[in-house]
């Protein structure tokens, strides 16, 4: 009998074995494979280019293949003070606009998820717009907002510009974290006597507490290497993207740049690496009894 209702099982299920066979990525063809290839090709080669010419000998064109490889490039950048300035400025930026974010990207969650009002999905299409938008566009109406409300281009500026669309990233990663998250956990707390405050802390960040590091993560680099909304926000001040752009219109010292955008894609690749970690087993809702 085993024996009769396992065919039958698998006589009723044509397609479970072919299905199992896709799934677990044997039954890709070479069509798919050489796509998949090319495709990861077309992404990443560019960045080995990058760290190749960060090595070459010749400092004013980018002959391939290189006349020869130095590392004195990274020892000329290490005591260049304009490029440790600069690194520092897009980290403080960074960092300060990952906060600003995280603060008000979760307070909107929060606010979106628990309560219901009249023109819900206007404001949800308000907090997303700023990310929607083309950057050029974000970066010109805040210019224009700053110039008519008298405030001067500062270190403050960038962070305000970072913080608009950081805030998106962060918004979206706690609500989808919220809406995975059983409504009962919150329902048992209010029971048992506790407050909104004490709610929070102990039952709903627990529960969003992975996210909201992923989406720092995240917020930290789209800052970090962030170029137009800087461009219209910045003033005087120069980010380390921003003096990569200054150095590329200059037919000198180009090996420095690409050092520059070594910098950029180590500390940005880190983060986003994290964030994946962090997210990619978030699937089932936190309080269900799966």
């Amino acid at each position: 009998m085993p024996s009769e209702s396992k065919a039958l099982t698998t006589t009723s299920h044509p397609g479970a074995r072919a299905t199992g066979s896709l799934r677990s990525g044997t039954g890709a063809g070479w069509g798919l494979k050489t796509a998949a290839t090319g495709g990861l090709l077309f992404l990443n080669l560019p960045l080995a280019f990058i760290l190749l010419y960060a090595l070459t000998t010749d400092d004013r064109s980018f002959t391939f293949p290189p006349p020869g490889l130095t590392l004195k490039w990274f020892a000329l950048a290490w005591m260049r003070d304009d490029i440790w300035r600069a690194l520092g400025l897009s980290v403080e930026v960074a960092l300060a606009g990952m906060s600003l974010a995280l603060v008000l990207g979760t307070l909107a969650a929060l606010a979106m998820y628990r309560f219901s009002f009249f023109g819900k999905e206007s404001v949800t299409l308000m907090i997303l717009l700023p990310i929607a938008l083309p950057g050029i566009v974000t970066g010109i109406s805040l210019r224009s907002a700053f110039a008519l409300g008298g405030i001067p281009f500062s270190y403050w500026t960038i962070v305000l510009g970072h913080a608009t669309f950081c805030i998106v990233v962060v918004y979206n990663n706690v609500i989808a974290r919220l809406r995975r998250s059983s409504p009962a956990l919150i329902e048992a707390s209010m029971d048992l006597g506790a407050n909104s405050f004490q709610t929070f802390r102990h039952v709903v960040l627990p529960n969003i507490a992975t996210a909201l590091l992923a989406c720092g993560m995240l917020a930290f680099a789209l800052s970090f290497d962030q170029v137009i909304v800087t461009t219209f926000t910045a003033g005087q001040q120069e980010t380390l993207p921003i003096w990569m752009l200054s150095q590329l219109l200059r037919p000198r010292d180009r090996p420095l740049t690409n050092v520059a955008a070594v910098f950029v894609i180590a500390v940005t690749f880190l983060p986003i690496i994290g964030a994946y970690y962090l997210t990619r087993d978030t699937h089932d809702v936190t309080g269900s009894g799966k």
